[in-house]
């Protein structure tokens, strides 16, 4: 299942990681929610391809370890979501559809 392209209003914020929001539910190892807002990444959805990783052309991603989880032991964290330049190549090339991009969400 692809990630909520309405989490914001769905989800609320439990947690902080590396200065972006993670919004819930969260019980980890099995739950890990949705991390970043503007540039957003299910957690839950994520298998670590890296494509993101690779295409994004301002770093946005970085490599998370999330041992223990379901899908996959890592994941494409958006820690660097302020630099997002709206490219949506992210978007383009997640095979799974485990992120959205939306230029009216705060980059705060």
């Amino acid at each position: 299942m692809p990630i909520d392209p309405a989490f914001d209003a769905n989800r609320e914020v439990v947690d902080e990681h590396d200065d972006h929001d993670v919004w819930g539910p969260v019980d980890e190892p099995e739950t890990l929610g949705i991390h970043g807002t503007h540039v957003a990444v299910d957690f839950d959805v994520c298998l670590a391809d890296g494509a993101c990783l690779q295409d994004c052309p301002v770093d946005v991603f970085e490599w998370v370890e999330t041992p223990d989880h379901p899908v996959s032991e890592r994941k494409a964290d958006p820690a660097n979501e302020s630099q997002c330049i709206d490219c949506m190549l992210c978007v383009d090339v997640c095979p799974v559809d485990a992120i959205d991009v939306d230029p009216t969400r705060s980059r705060e």
